[in-house]
């Protein structure tokens, strides 16, 4: 039986991650005492650092704590593409065999903060794998929940690009923006940051920067989306979700 955490998060570094993985499974008061304890050891990185190259050794186990970095793969012609967009709260460099080379490089889109996970796990096994299953702070299960949401935020992407228009593939990608930043207590009913610019959405959605910015423009004709700098508020979630065929993450909450 997992005992429910009394923790409450506020403004501590790690607050993102504990909500995250507190969403997947209720985490216990030790568990979150072990999580909070990492926030000592954040590190920071401007925009564009390259956290890991495709093909090199995988990353250190670890969290974002601030800022956004993506997943991506170049072409020899210097054109990109996007497979994830990494929010506050997301791991990075977890994976369930030991010492995969990387399929993809990790780099940061704005400045940001990240903490290295070692403290959890035992050097030896995957880091997917805490010291002992055991262990009442063992972290394996929500780790687990935690790829099981990767996997499905890549399979709507894959999704998005394959199937949908480009004015789907904008709204479906805003509506799971919104939803991962209310995840994470970075989010209202109706509006979230986005720090991204037309560019980068290019690079995530597949298209080029001028259909981008066309497609944010009938949203706002349109009356759905209001942007105010990096500020989006949605004036008609519903509609929305009806067009983008949108569903939320359906989140496992084992105990």
């Amino acid at each position: 039986m997992t005992v429910k955490s009394s923790y409450k998060p506020s403004e501590s570094p790690m607050a993102p991650v504990w909500r995250r993985l507190n969403a997947l499974k209720p985490l216990s008061s030790g568990q979150s005492q072990l999580i909070e304890a990492l926030g000592e050891f954040a590190e920071a990185a401007t925009a564009g650092a390259i956290l890991l190259n495709e093909g090199g050794a995988q990353l250190r186990p670890g969290f974002i704590l601030s800022g956004w970095a993506c997943r991506q793969r170049l072409l020899s012609d210097g054109r990109r593409q996007i497979f994830s967009l990494m929010l506050p709260g997301d791991a990075v460099g977890f994976c369930l065999e030991a010492g995969p080379l990387a399929t993809a490089s990790v780099v940061a889109l704005t400045k940001i903060a990240f903490v290295a996970a070692e403290p959890l796990f035992d050097g030896e096994t995957p880091p997917f794998q805490a010291h002992d299953r055991s262990d009442p702070l063992d972290l394996t299960d929500h780790m687990r929940l935690s790829a099981y949401l990767e996997e499905g935020l890549l399979l709507d992407h894959v999704i998005r690009l394959g199937r949908q228009t480009a004015y789907e593939r904008t709204a479906h990608l805003i509506l799971e923006l919104h939803w991962r930043s209310a995840l994470i207590g970075q989010a209202d009913d109706r509006s979230f940051t986005l720090p991204l610019t037309q560019e980068i959405l290019a690079d995530v959605l597949g298209l080029s920067i001028v259909h981008v910015n066309r497609t944010l423009q009938q949203l706002r004709r349109d009356h759905l989306i209001e942007i105010a700098g990096p500020r989006v508020n949605l004036l008609d979630a519903a509609q929305l979700a009806g067009i983008a065929d949108f569903r939320p993450p359906v989140l496992n909450r084992r105990s």
